[in-house]
């Protein structure tokens, strides 16, 4: 017991049920919510074995329960990502997995719980919500709160933020995502300047027989791409081999060869890649984040009948930028979109400041930005 203040406990998770109690908290208090999809629950309890979870070898991590009245009423964790400090020259703690009930004193509990537990770790600022890598999630939800959420990203009710606020945390950087309706047909003219891109550089796209080929082909070039891409950017840190893989293993089941693009150059390198996934949110929310013997014949469902396309990113090596690959990956998406006859894609989430990927998005003429999300910082 770290904390305990009229009837409000705050508890390390160590045993099996605040094990259980951490990952089950959102599930139960966003029961009766139509917007929220849950995380994979397998995922979640990965999350504090050193042995499943790669984190353990660069961060340094804690989970906390809140119980009021013995009931659980919220969950955090912290994280040291020591990388990423390094390679900032910063002593900043991240937190995510941020839930809790309608009651401030709840989340000042928890928030004051990671401050303390930051300021023992030698740092000065805590900021978040912020995952263990850029793949991970991040963010919380200020606008879109009757849309549903995608699988790869979390929902939050809307007075997570006036709490955050009220406790003294500022923005630091909103990430904004799209809708776009599904388009029924292929612009020509972009197919004929994709063609001429393609012959210029001398390019081709990658191709395999089944996913298993693919990935021992292609995935450790693909994350070389996004590290060169993406490397700059806010919260970002490198992908190791042992990272890499346990990416792949968490995404394996839901990855479909027709929602990639990978652009090769004349010697097989990769120099720009595409991710989209067939939407899992309608298969989640039905399992509850188990994956029990009906939850994997939903997800395989899901990704062979999908009816939304959740695009996850587009990642360039820098020399090939503003040479009109962004648009050939978004073609092949396109193309996509028509063959599966799907609804509309989501987006997902890109850094408000990144107006490139933005006016592409935009550019679309069934687009409307239905969602923002926010990184909040607080000095300590």
């Amino acid at each position: 017991m770290l904390y305990n203040i009229s009837m409000i406990e705050i508890r390390e998770v160590k045993t099996r049920k605040e094990k259980k109690d951490f990952v089950d908290f959102p599930i139960k208090l966003y029961d009766k919510c139509p917007y929220y999809v849950p995380n994979l629950r397998g995922d979640e309890f990965a999350l504090f074995n050193p042995k499943k979870n790669v984190s353990y070898d660069d961060c340094d991590l804690v989970f906390y329960v809140a119980y009021k009245d013995g009931i659980p009423a919220g969950r955090i964790c912290g994280i040291v990502q020591k990388v990423y400090n390094k390679m900032q020259n910063v002593k900043r703690v991240r937190f995510t997995r941020f839930d809790v009930i309608n009651d401030f004193e709840v989340a000042k509990a928890l928030l004051e719980t990671v401050e303390n537990w930051a300021k023992e770790k030698g740092m000065d600022t805590v900021h978040g919500p912020l995952g263990f890598n850029d793949l991970d999630r991040e963010g919380l939800l200020v606008e879109g709160f009757e849309e549903l959420s995608t699988f790869e990203s979390d929902y939050s009710y809307p007075y997570y933020a006036e709490f955050l606020e009220k406790l003294g945390y500022k923005k630091e950087v909103d990430w904004v995502e799209f809708q776009i309706k599904a388009i029924k047909e292929v612009d020509e003219r972009i197919k004929r300047l994709s063609k001429a891109v393609m012959n210029r550089y001398k390019l081709k796209v990658a191709t395999a027989k089944n996913k298993k080929e693919y990935i021992n082909k292609y995935m450790a070039g693909i994350f070389e791409t996004i590290d060169a891409a993406y490397g700059e950017l806010y919260g970002v840190i490198p992908y190791t081999e042992k990272l890499q893989q346990q990416i792949i293993s968490q995404f394996k089941m839901m990855l479909s060869l027709d929602f990639m693009v990978t652009i090769l150059d004349e010697n097989d390198k990769v120099i720009a890649f595409g991710l989209g996934l067939p939407s899992m949110a309608e298969a989640v929310q039905k399992s509850k984040g188990r994956l029990n013997l009906m939850g994997i014949i939903r997800l395989l469902h899901a990704v062979k009948h999908p009816k939304i396309y959740d695009f996850g990113l587009i990642a360039v090596r820098p020399e090939y930028q503003g040479k009109g690959l962004t648009g050939i990956i978004i073609q092949q998406m396109v193309e996509q979109m028509k063959k599966y006859d799907l609804e509309y894609c989501e987006t997902n989430h890109s850094l408000e400041t990144n107006q490139k990927i933005i006016l592409t998005w935009k550019n679309f003429k069934d687009c409307r930005q239905h969602k923002r999300r926010r990184c909040y910082v607080k000095k300590l």
